[in-house]
């Protein structure tokens, strides 16, 4: 009688449990979204502002580009539920969203 040896996965698993059609189609999009690497740059500089929040004319100058191309990348992150916004007066400030960030920490780690 033969024993086999007990088989051991040759890499650990990249997620902890399998994702659901919804979550894999949910988290495809955020990474679509932050595959411009002016958006991640952006999410980066908003993550480390000390109130976790920019206006967005506040991102023009650190970026180097003009602030209809910033309010664009702030709009589609907006739209894909990364950003908050709130108006104040004539200007708008960008919030991460923590419980999002949550989500890609998750999938990532």
């Amino acid at each position: 009688m033969k024993i086999s040896k007990p088989t051991t996965p040759c890499c650990s698993f990249l997620f902890a449990r399998s994702l659901t059609p919804d979550e894999a189609s949910y988290l495809a999009a955020i990474f679509r979204v932050l595959g411009e690497p002016m958006r991640l740059q952006m999410l980066s500089l908003i993550a480390s502002q000390p109130n976790k929040e920019v206006c967005a004319c506040e991102l023009v100058e650190p970026l180097g580009v003009s602030q209809p191309t910033v309010s664009h990348h702030l709009k589609v992150m907006h739209e894909s539920g990364l950003l908050e916004k709130e108006r104040r007066g004539t200007w708008i400030y960008y919030r991460i969203l923590p419980e999002k960030l949550k989500i890609l920490r998750e999938a990532l780690s």
